[in-house]
């Protein structure tokens, strides 16, 4: 397994009360001695108690000792200060910026170059919507973009199988640890991407202690699918409504909009006007006009724009949607 000793830090320093993303992205964003850390941590965490240089190394241990457990199913962990650090797309707030990243496969797929689009959705799309779907994603990758999506079931299964079918390459971003790939039943296809040459990410080096907990993790893979990709394509996903409806979709799209990474939807008004099942599709483009559209009178030809996607900065330190 590969990690540096400032990765380790890294997670260490992050297990101490009051100490969050923002905390550690502010004052680790460069790698620094234990002492440094230790002094660091005095300064500005919730403990009750001052923290030793013997604390933090038995932290330190700890957390080594759960990788050597973990070592079939991870091949490293990268954080915040690694030379190999993989960047995130978009402007973030330093509390929702990743810190360290668990691995298993080709990591060099999150480089800032790599041609990344996010396809997601809900998990019933009918047979319509996933022949749809599979059209896009068989264009995007034949022109060599890499998938990303939550594995979960549904439009997420859909996205990373046809980037497979299509001999393309896809990232699979977890809300749970590497040694339980949830759900279950994609525990296979989790496996084949590795073997086609793609990529598994998760923040997570245990599995959740509640529901409560999970519930947050699946937030956090939401935000993920978001700052590692160029621009994001939602399938098709109920909207939130007073019935209960809601979708992981919805907050993922959120995100993009928060982090103004570019989103795309799939979206017909003749067709589906009536479907519930593009109910946020279709709220999504109410709300945002500057969101693309995938329609079939020009999914031919929209291919060659999205590719083009991507977050661009501009001199007032906003952002701006860019095709170039």
């Amino acid at each position: 397994m590969k990690f540096t000793d400032n990765a380790i830090n890294v997670m260490a320093a992050r297990t101490f009360k009051g100490i969050g993303k923002a905390w550690i992205t502010k004052n680790l964003s460069m790698p620094k001695t234990d002492a440094q850390i230790v002094q660091l941590l005095n300064h500005s965490s919730k403990e009750v108690t001052p923290i030793t240089l013997d604390e933090f190394n038995r932290k330190k241990a700890m957390l080594k000792d759960k990788l050597a457990e973990a070592e079939d199913t991870i091949d490293g962990v990268v954080a915040l200060g690694d030379d190999d650090f993989p960047p995130h797309r978009g402007i973030v707030k330093d509390s929702e910026k990743p810190i360290f990243i668990f691995y298993r496969g080709d990591l060099s797929l999150l480089a800032a170059d790599s041609r990344n689009i996010a396809v997601i959705g809900l998990l019933n799309p009918n047979q319509e919507i996933e022949a749809v779907e599979r059209e896009l994603v068989a264009q995007i990758v034949e022109n060599g973009a890499i998938v990303v999506s939550g594995l979960a079931l549904g439009c997420d299964t859909i996205a990373h199988r046809q980037a497979l079918d299509s001999m393309g390459r896809t990232i699979a971003i977890l809300p749970g640890p590497l040694s339980d790939v949830l759900p279950a039943q994609n525990r296979r296809l989790a496996e084949e991407i590795v073997e086609r040459n793609g990529l598994l990410i998760s923040e997570y080096l245990t599995s959740a202690k509640s529901k409560r907990e999970m519930i947050g993790r699946y937030q956090e893979r939401n935000r993920l699918q978001a700052l590692y990709s160029n621009s994001i394509v939602l399938a098709a996903s109920y909207a939130k409504n007073d019935i209960g409806n809601d979708s992981g979709s919805r907050l993922a799209m959120g995100y993009a909009k928060d982090y103004s990474i570019p989103r795309v939807v799939i979206y017909d008004k003749e067709k589906d006007l009536d479907n519930p099942k593009y109910d946020l599709n279709r709220q999504i483009l109410d709300e945002d006009s500057n969101v693309f559209v995938v329609s079939r009178h020009n999914k031919s030809s929209i291919v060659g724009d999205i590719l083009l996607l991507k977050p661009s900065a501009t001199e007032n330190n906003s952002i701006q949607h860019s095709l170039i």
